[in-house]
């Protein structure tokens, strides 16, 4: 198995401490958002043989197994990260497989460079995701119920929000929430900046709900993503609970520390709270405009003290260990790809010691015997 040294990427969201200290490093004053573990090729984690698409890239069936690349591809499939926002994200939707197949064949025949700043689809590829709270972790997720939306907008007393609300109680419930997100989307710049200052104020005066909207517009001044989000589920997650995110769900992370694990892509529709190209017309097609829960997702325990995170694909599996005492140990071998993942205490894999923060690549079938006393995410296929 090969230890991974995997990069830090310094977007402005990112805490400029939380993940200094997991690692047990001084902060270098700069934002440090998100550490790649995996095989992407824009960040690939090193080792002692090359980065881990050429280690992969020499021996595809070896290192993922037969299973693995038959399903696949002769490729890692997902992609783990520490993600860490001390600011929130972008609002944004991932495509589902069909979707991105379609919209990267269209930006390719049209000739849209993959690095254009207006391109969607930079691969074919769809981007589920799961994030698994280290801290205290707010998010956004999936729209709330229309008429939940409507009080929360109408509470605030600002005139031009009437039409929002009026819409909202319209039905059938998926018109009325891709209406208003469309004329939210589609406001006149000036005037929906008017509109969100004076949100932001009132968020801030009334506290309580309003204070996510409070400090997301503190972000995003005059961003018409700032009352968009506000037809969005906010939740708080515990440290070990953990959101899905599949196809058109709407979301955004806001502040906190946690694991993110995804299938290995870039493609994003962003709906706001950025600087960023927004493709109102392409996100209308991406977004699934239904009221839902967010559904927080507790590890489900099996026998040999794995704790696994149930998700509807296959790219990738999530769980982990809470090893209690250093005397047991546990036989992760597994005849697909793993990276194993401290996150507390010190776990030994094989011969690796790993405090939090540090990580090992094992390739399909190499023996993984795990003690000591800490907690180690594992994350692999299903094939």
């Amino acid at each position: 198995m090969d230890r991974l040294d995997n990069t830090i990427r310094p977007y402005a969201w990112g805490s400029p401490t939380a993940i200094p200290h997991l690692l047990g490093t001084e902060p270098t004053g700069e934002p440090q958002a998100e550490m790649w573990m995996g095989a992407h090729p824009g960040a690939p984690s090193r080792t002692g043989r090359g980065t881990l698409v050429e280690v992969i890239d020499a021996d595809p069936e070896k290192e993922l197994g037969p299973a693995a690349v038959a399903r696949f591809g002769p490729r890692l499939p997902f992609l783990l990260k520490i993600l860490a926002a001390g600011a929130p994200l972008s609002l944004q939707v991932h495509p589902d497989l069909e979707q991105a197949k379609e919209g990267y064949a269209d930006e390719e025949r049209r000739g849209i460079p993959v690095d254009a700043p207006h391109r969607n689809y930079k691969d074919a590829n769809h981007k589920p995701e799961l994030i698994c709270a280290l801290t205290e972790f707010d998010g956004l997720c999936g729209f709330r119920d229309p008429l939940a939306a409507a009080g929360l907008l109408d509470d605030l007393g600002i005139d031009s929000l009437k039409p929002y609300v009026d819409l909202l109680h319209a039905h059938p419930e998926d018109a009325a929430l891709r209406e208003v997100l469309t004329a939210i989307l589609t406001a006149d710049p000036e005037e929906m900046s008017r509109t969100v200052a004076e949100a932001a104020t009132a968020c801030t005066r009334l506290g309580g709900a309003y204070a996510p909207y409070a400090d997301i517009a503190h972000h995003y001044p005059g961003d018409p993503g700032v009352i968009a989000a506000m037809l969005l589920n906010h939740v708080r997650l515990q440290p070990g609970e953990a959101l899905y995110l599949g196809a058109g769900v709407p979301h955004a992370y806001l502040n906190g520390l946690g694991v993110e694990i995804m299938a290995n892509s870039d493609n994003v529709l962003r709906c706001g709270l950025t600087p960023k190209h927004v493709d109102v017309p392409e996100l209308l097609r991406i977004v699934r405009f239904r009221p839902s829960d967010p559904g927080v997702l507790r590890p489900e325990a099996s026998p040999d003290g794995e704790e696994l995170y149930e998700t509807p694909i296959d790219e990738f599996r999530l769980s982990r260990y809470v090893l209690p005492e250093a005397g047991s140990a546990h036989d992760l071998t597994r005849a697909t790809p793993q990276i194993l993942l401290c996150t507390a205490g010190t776990v030994r894999v094989g011969e690796h010691d790993l405090t939090p923060g540090r990580s090992v690549f094992v390739p399909a079938g190499e023996k993984a015997e795990v003690s000591g006393t800490g907690t180690l995410f594992r994350a692999t296929v299903v094939a």
